[in-house]
């Protein structure tokens, strides 16, 4: 049964030049997404929404321009593939926010490509915005649907074959995977075969009611594309124990319970250097899997002040969106019911361990991604995205390492590769372009910039992506971000109110 969507689709596209017939972008530094340093000057080339040619912006060789032809000087702007956000939910009923917000907002922030996991508007709404996305129709992302497994059927699945007919009924509809939490391992198991045959992704999100039976181990044995945040590794990594050290009253609904025992997993499972971890750590490398460990979603768990009052909420957080972040029993995320100084420490000591795993997968060899989860626990849409950056360079990436696994390695775990997540020639023209280094300091990738003394001694706000170009046609991405603040402003009317209201 077809799932009703929460929210109304994207509006038509209202803005944007191109595709050109021929757009050069002159004088840039360009980073190309595959782990190369910058290097310019360079002109790019780009015809019909595709990269042409590129070449230094100076000498004999430097590139003419058609007589139908466009070009743009960006003297001293860096150029970076477009941003791949592997976790990137529209938004529903939970958050209450218009597909036009959510979609200015990552493309404000140079996300030129989202992962919807889960589609929770239903499948068919996010397979036709995939496909109104496509045609640029919509000032959107590229939108990737996958499924959460089991969506749409009334009755659990008991089977195999419950599983692999479901799996075959989604991906006739449209979707490009799946997304599950867990299942009875049996069953799971024929959907990934069944998803696998038929070449879809899968992502997962190892839920603490499943993992007992199904780590990440045993999925990535089974074909598993995209581990999703930590879930799973650690239990994958106990030695000396097959459970979690769950205290006797633990309840997983209680999210305060559930969010503080998390914090405290990466402790119990086995040290770097040993055997366990040497083996797990070997195997999934041998595996191919992708870790896309979302550090950022949960960074509330280690200062909760700091998120709560992150500046860019009150001219960007939807109040629909403020109000599902206020502590709550039923809103998922919003577990600081009485969060103090000890469970921060407990999860500032859980980041440490968590981080020097990814970035030891990363170092031998393993894919790691972006993916922000944003729309929940404080964290915005588009924001969240950079915070996720800046966290991958905390947990110890280079910046261009950074990058890449925003934006190459993005695209490889999707299979999309071919056409998208690095600027070479022959690629869809997807593009980040802002006014400054970002190698030097991701917080210019903000929407909102940020302030910086000038040398008459003012302080100015700098910063924000300058244009965001996807399948060609270029943006300005700071009318983009005006457009998101607008619609909160206008939420905020509605609701006669000013601010954000305080707790």
């Amino acid at each position: 049964m077809p799932v009703a969507a929460a929210i109304a689709p994207g509006t038509a596209r209202d803005q944007g030049e191109g595709p050109f017939a021929q757009l050069i972008l002159r004088e840039v530094i360009l980073v190309d997404g595959t782990g190369s340093p910058p290097y310019g000057p360079v002109d790019i080339s780009i015809r019909g929404g595709r990269i042409d040619r590129i070449r230094a912006a100076t000498g004999p060789d430097r590139l003419t321009l058609d007589a139908d032809g466009e070009e743009r000087v960006l003297t001293g702007h860096y150029v970076l593939p477009g941003l791949i956000d592997l976790h990137g939910h529209i938004g529903g009923d939970e958050q209450g926010v218009p597909a036009d917000y959510v979609y200015r907002l990552w493309m404000a922030h140079g996300i030129t490509t989202v992962r919807d996991p889960g589609c929770g508007n239903g499948l068919d709404w996010c397979v036709s915005e995939m496909r109104r996305s496509a045609r640029n129709e919509i000032v959107a992302p590229r939108i990737v649907p996958y499924v959460f497994f089991g969506q749409g059927r009334e009755a659990p699945m008991t089977t195999a074959e419950d599983a692999r007919a479901w799996v075959r009924d989604a991906m006739k509809r449209g979707a490009r995977g799946m997304k599950c939490f867990g299942y009875r391992p049996d069953v799971l198991q024929a959907a990934f075969e069944e998803m696998r045959k038929l070449g879809g992704g899968i992502a997962c999100h190892h839920a603490q009611l499943d993992v007992a039976r199904v780590n990440v181990l045993t999925t990535a044995r089974w074909g598993l594309t995209t581990m999703e945040h930590w879930y799973g590794l650690p239990e994958a990594l106990f030695d000396g124990r097959t459970v979690q050290d769950y205290p006797a009253d633990y309840n997983y609904f209680d999210e305060q319970h559930r969010f503080t025992e998390a914090g405290k997993l990466w402790a119990q499972a086995a040290a770097p250097g040993s055997a366990r971890y040497e083996a797990v750590m070997k195997e999934l490398l041998e595996l191919g899997l992708t870790i896309d460990p979302t550090f950022g979603i949960y960074s509330a768990s280690r200062d909760v002040m700091r998120e709560r009052r992150a500046e860019w909420h009150e001219r960007f957080t939807h109040p629909a969106l403020w109000a599902f972040f206020t502590p709550s029993k039923t809103s998922h995320g919003s577990y600081f019911f009485d969060w103090g100084t000890e469970e921060e420490l407990v999860w500032r000591d859980n980041y440490r361990r968590w981080m020097a795993f990814v970035n030891d997968f990363k170092n031998r060899g393993g894919r790691v991604t972006v993916g922000s989860d944003s729309g929940y626990i404080y964290k915005t849409y588009g924001f969240g995205t950079i915070a996720e950056l800046e966290m991958l360079r905390e947990a110890g990436f280079h910046p261009l390492e950074v990058i890449r696994a925003a934006t190459l390695h993005g695209a490889q775990a999707l299979g999309i590769d071919a056409e998208t997540g690095s600027v070479e020639v022959g690629k869809a023209a997807d593009l980040l372009i802002v006014d400054g280094n970002p190698l030097a300091n991701l917080k210019l990738l903000y929407a909102q910039g940020f302030p910086q003394l000038a040398a008459d001694g003012s302080v100015r706000r700098v910063g924000g992506v300058a244009y965001t170009v996807k399948a060609g046609v270029m943006y300005d991405a700071h009318r983009l971000a005006a457009d998101a603040a607008d619609i909160v402003a206008a939420a905020k009317r509605e609701r006669g109110i000013d601010r954000l209201p305080e707790y």
